[in-house]
């Protein structure tokens, strides 16, 4: 490369737009040190350190959303990053799920003998992957950052060692994410092949800078190996979402995980899998036919799966993974709505998800305290009697369920409402009628998990005895009642956060 070429890219490595990234792996680092400083006694400062990091970086994030969102749009590292509002959006996002994560560790990992300190240092790295992963604009960041994502929950999915099924878990999840990473590389190199052939026009020499491949494409719209492409990196992302045919991980891997991981694969490693997706969907116009197809059918299949198979779940881990599996589906109609052009439809995605995140931690906060020594062992005959029992709980509970099946006035309302909304402005009505269908149906097992909170009477015998809960401490008690509030102000009252995402 020439010495001109080496300057002009050095130019443009901007290290203080990626500042928030960096000093996570540094709070990693640091934690990781505090254990080698500190005396054993005073190791548990360690995770409330991690979570005082990440809290103070999050505040420094929101302060200046709107200098760094409202400028313009910037490649930077040589093309490899693209600066916009959209990453800041994401920033934000996955900056707060950490925070939650790291929250409910701090009362998951109470109840096992296990290292502590390894887990909060995961977790900002993996956060920082997933924020480079949202801002990726070429498809060496976006393979590295989603690889370092993934080989971070290969670690946080069999943490609980001494657990078969977690053990299991983590397994099945190298064995799924390896495939689905050989996948999304083949994609890669066809796309990379293709765009490099100098026999056709708008070839280029750097084909996975997004910008250039998608100039190749647009030229080349009837590209054989092209085509298979795409189709092969759909497929690698559609693991990472949960989509059908790639989903058959869920359950279990969600089931055998710690619950706080659980959470973190739920709401994040989904919105960094649906992030990637409104990014490739936009490079990936020009075969739009293509794209709509695969996953309009991708959509449907993964509305049905998901609702379906949670009909007749017990285990209330298995149950959260299935229906997961349908609100990626949902997602889904915000992504195809997108590619028709509908102005809105990123917008509805990431409220979507916004709200997706304060209810599912809401519900995830409630199981993690519920949860016994066997982390994976939670029926929902566990539940009974909890309104009456613990009815701050049983409310918090309800407040989440209720948002995830999306009764007004609750922010999951909300935002299946606008997901609906641009879908139907992008005529997309038979897939609206499947996901109508999906909704009725999730009211079925949500509601059925409510039935047993409010009106069964606890059974102490058998399979069905209760496990000891943790009590629900001053912190954790308000972080359950800001997400409980949260959930319900942002279905009344949406008007600052649409304005941020450009809803209005």
């Amino acid at each position: 490369m020439p010495i001109n070429d080496l300057q002009t890219l050095a130019a443009s490595n901007d290290w203080l737009a990626i500042m928030p990234e960096i000093f996570l792996g540094c709070l990693a680092l640091a934690l990781l040190g505090l254990e080698l400083l500190l005396p054993k006694k005073d190791h548990g400062v360690i995770p409330f350190a991690g979570i005082l990091g990440q809290l103070a970086l999050l505040l420094v994030v929101l302060l200046r959303f709107h200098a760094a969102a409202d400028g313009p749009s910037t490649r930077i590292f040589g093309g490899l990053i693209q600066h916009d509002h959209q990453g800041e959006l994401f920033r934000v996002f996955f900056l707060l799920t950490s925070v939650l994560v790291s929250a409910l560790g701090v009362v998951a990992l109470q109840k096992q003998r296990m290292p502590k300190t390894e887990f909060f240092a995961i977790v900002p790295v993996i956060t920082a992957a997933m924020m480079l992963l949202a801002q990726s604009d070429h498809f060496v960041m976006l393979f590295v950052a989603l690889e370092t994502v993934t080989v971070g929950f290969y670690i946080l999915v069999s943490y609980t060692r001494a657990n078969p099924l977690s053990l299991e878990a983590g397994l099945k999840y190298l064995i799924m994410g390896a495939l689905s990473s050989g996948l999304l590389l083949f994609g890669i190199v066809l796309l990379y092949g293709a765009a490099g052939n100098p026999a056709l026009p708008a070839h280029s020499s750097d084909a996975m800078n997004f910008g250039e491949l998608k100039n190749f494409l647009a030229a080349n719209p009837d590209n054989f190996l092209a085509a298979v492409g795409i189709v092969l990196v759909l497929a690698g992302v559609a693991f990472k979402i949960g989509a059908v045919p790639f989903q058959i991980w869920v359950p279990d891997v969600y089931q055998g995980a710690p619950t706080p991981v659980t959470a973190f694969l739920a709401v994040g490693s989904k919105a960094a899998g649906f992030a990637m997706l409104l990014t490739l969907v936009q490079v990936f116009s020009a075969y739009s036919w293509l794209v709509i197809s695969v996953l309009g059918l991708m959509a449907a299949a993964t509305i049905l799966f998901g609702n379906l198979a949670a009909l007749t779940q017990d285990n209330v881990k298995r149950l959260i993974g299935l229906s997961g599996v349908s609100h990626a589906g949902y997602l889904l109609l915000g992504v195809i709505a997108s590619i028709h052009g509908q102005d809105g439809a990123p917008g509805a995605v990431i409220f979507y998800l916004f709200g997706y995140l304060l209810a599912s931690f809401a519900v995830f906060g409630v199981m993690t305290h519920l949860a016994g020594t066997d982390d994976a062992d939670q029926q929902r005959d566990h539940y009974a009697g909890l309104g009456k029992t613990h009815p701050w709980l049983a409310t918090v509970l309800a407040i989440g369920l209720g948002s995830l099946a999306g009764i007004p006035p609750l922010a999951g309302f909300m935002g299946k409402l606008l997901v609906f909304l641009v879908a139907f402005k992008a005529q997309l009505y038979w897939l609206l009628a499947v996901a109508v269908l999906g909704v009725v149906l999730s009211i079925y097992y949500y509601f059925g998990w409510l039935r047993v909170v409010f009106f069964d009477e606890p059974r102490d015998t058998g399979t069905s005895r209760q496990p000891t809960r943790t009590p629900v401490g001053l912190v954790a008690g308000v972080v359950l009642a800001l997400l409980a509030t949260a959930s319900v102000l942002l279905g009344v009252y949406q008007g600052g956060l649409g304005v941020i995402i450009g809803l209005r």
